[in-house]
């Protein structure tokens, strides 16, 4: 008979966007068949920006009203600070513990599991675990706070990272385990937090997800199409230098229109990069494309000639979700990146070597040539079928499912 886990959520379809929806919804998938049946509370879907079809899981799905302070309390665009602390879903929590009692006492779940960068979530869970006595893993995707590399406090508003600093404590406090994405959130965490339970599991790959699409063979003389496929954010993804290269490039004749494009495909960000695409000089080198289904952008990813991940040094404890899936893709990937972080490091023990510095101009040129080089020959590194199993979203959630045996001090499968 399969366990139950309460998992409270806001990323979940049909909010669409985002490797949150796709960690969660992965675990969703796989953990009926590591013993674990899963019972979702998640927001009612008004309280999402963009929406997209739900899909079939294998889940009881339970949603509470959830109001976006941004778009639901706001007059004339402004509205009170303190209704977006510690995020702008704050309302949330007033329906949904009701909603989790109810679900307790009908479902009689073993755990409960909760998931940020919504701290909310964390904070419904932190209520009901009060109440019922239930086990609990917070799942942090990203730090709560980051006070290690720069100097610079994440969050920089002082009144959210007092917040996010005693919510943390009552984790640490209240749960049985945290559960981080990348070894250096652990150590981040552990230092922080002395006496939590950190544990890794990292994001990963849905197999059920990919076509078995096989790239044609080798096309001389025609455009190399290097795909960059997610949120480009201004400070921990800043493209400039790679830009500056670009430019350096195309002023050498070494890369033209015809032969080369960067496609940057949902973005986030796409007023922000149209500008410096004209500062730079680089327009008919770099394309932006809108937001696409998963399942499309998955299709692209696998027909590029190459995939680009940024992530800059003050993002060395996290590695960016789509890295598994580009691993999962078998196509060249070009990182630039910070060779002391955690996202080199996972490359690097995949046997993925083509990594730059994002922070300087040259690097980054110099990685591009002898990234495309080695991509036209066939011989850039791919990443190994044993490790690609090992980093899949059913190996993730076989990893949650122990730990939740754990927890409910029982002994795994």
């Amino acid at each position: 008979m399969l366990k139950r886990v309460l998992m409270i959520a806001y990323h979940y379809p049909p909010l669409q966007g985002g490797s949150g929806i796709l960690r969660t919804r992965g675990f969703v998938r796989h953990l009926p068949a590591h013993g674990w049946q899963p019972l979702l509370l998640c927001p009612s879907p008004g309280a999402y920006g963009q929406t997209g079809d739900i899909g079939a899981d294998p889940a009881i799905v339970h949603r509470s009203l959830a109001l976006d302070a941004g778009r639901h309390l706001a007059i004339r665009g402004r509205y009170p600070r303190w209704l977006a602390l510690p995020d702008r879903w704050s309302s949330w929590w007033l329906s949904a513990v009701p909603a989790g009692l109810r679900m307790i006492k009908q479902y009689q779940p073993d755990a409960i599991w909760s998931t940020y960068p919504i701290a909310t979530a964390h904070l419904i869970a932190l209520t009901l675990q009060k109440l019922s006595g239930l086990p609990w893993i917070a799942d942090q995707r990203d730090p709560m706070l980051d006070d290690s590399d720069s100097g610079a406090l994440y969050p920089a508003d002082p009144r959210l990272y007092r917040m996010h600093g005693w919510i943390e404590q009552r984790i640490a406090a209240g749960s049985a385990a945290i559960v981080c994405t990348t070894p250096g959130a652990v150590r981040m965490h552990r230092r922080r937090l002395a006496h939590a339970r950190c544990v890794l599991i990292e994001n990963g790959h849905d197999e059920e997800d990919y076509s078995s699409t096989t790239r044609p063979g080798d096309r001389p003389g025609e455009r190399f199409v290097l795909l960059h496929s997610g949120v480009i954010y201004p400070s921990e993804r800043d493209p400039q230098q790679l830009f500056a290269a670009l430019a350096s490039l195309q002023a050498q004749g070494v890369l033209a229109p015809h032969n080369f494009q960067l496609l940057l495909r949902a973005t986030g960000h796409d007023a922000w990069l149209a500008s410096l695409l004209v500062n730079y000089g680089v327009t008919g080198l770099v394309t932006l494309a809108p937001l696409q289904t998963h399942a499309a952008a998955l299709q692209e990813m696998q027909t590029a000639d190459g995939l680009l991940l940024l992530q800059a040094a003050n993002c060395n404890s996290q590695i960016p979700a789509k890295l598994y899936e580009y691993l999962r893709c078998r196509r060249p990937v070009l990182a630039l990146t910070d060779l002391a972080g955690d996202s080199a490091a996972r490359l690097r023990l995949c046997g993925i070597t083509t990594i730059g510095q994002l922070d300087s101009a040259s690097d980054c040129a110099r990685a591009l040539m002898h990234f495309m080089t080695l991509a036209r020959q066939g011989q850039a590194p791919l990443a190994s079928a044993a490790s690609i199993v090992q980093q899949s979203r059913s190996a993730r959630a076989g990893a949650l499912a122990t730990l939740l045996h754990e927890v409910c001090h029982r002994s795994p499968p």
